[in-house]
């Protein structure tokens, strides 16, 4: 099996007495659009967290690739989340004193990288996510969905491998909810990037090709 993430009986407590986690295992191929679909406080943005490298488990191992990444040192991750893994969150987390442009470029800037490489490659997103008018404008100035799509740009800038998405539609009407859904499973299937997201909304799942029910910690059923 070609498996870009595994988890093996991963279990997470904060306080050593209530477990977030219990005993989760389970496998995402590469290519997978993977929905953990779950109320709120079933465990599944803890998850979502442990899987992407942002927690740790308190036991269990996670692998990315085939390299365990449960036990790796803060600036080995940075480089992960740098160069394999994109992050897209419900409250977009743009910086608001920069353009869509800054923003998409932000990893790069960060990361020290010359953004003269990456030119052709956010000149592709722009007009990908149907955004280039946007380029030059701040993001108080555009609409929620379109504000998501600037920070699906840039989860997407670096190329990574897989995607990790927390409620990416929490914030946004129907009408947006509906059309941000349909660009993921477009950029899962013709740029074939692996996508885990985590969402309450059985709409949302079923644009996934897997999805995975989480209730109190638990897989319940896949």
């Amino acid at each position: 099996m070609n498996s870009i993430i595994r988890a093996e009986n991963i279990s997470k407590t904060f306080d050593g007495k209530y477990w977030v986690l219990k005993d989760i295992s389970l496998d995402i191929q590469k290519g997978d659009f993977v929905s953990i679909l779950g109320a709120s406080g079933s465990g599944k943005s803890t998850l979502l967290s442990i899987l992407g490298g942002m927690d740790i488990p308190t036991e269990g191992k996670v692998y990315i690739e085939k390299e365990e990444i449960t036990g790796l040192k803060e600036d080995r991750l940075a480089k992960l989340r740098r160069t394999k893994i994109g992050f897209v969150f419900q409250f977009f987390n743009l910086a608001p004193y920069l353009t869509v442009e800054e923003n998409i470029l932000l990893p790069i800037i960060l990361s020290g990288k010359k953004i003269k490489d990456v030119k052709a490659r956010l000149e592709y997103l722009l007009e990908y996510l149907g955004i280039e008018k946007y380029r030059s404008q701040m993001p108080s100035k555009i609409s929620g969905g379109e504000q998501q799509r600037v920070a699906i740009a840039r989860g997407l800038i670096f190329e990574p491998n897989i995607i990790f998405l927390d409620e990416p539609t929490g914030n946004l009407d129907s009408a947006s909810s509906k059309s941000i859904m349909e660009l993921l499973a477009k950029i899962n299937k013709e740029l074939e990037t692996t996508i885990v997201q985590v969402t309450h909304s059985m709409e949302n799942a079923k644009y996934g090709n897997k999805i995975i029910k989480i209730f109190d910690g638990k897989i319940i059923q896949e």
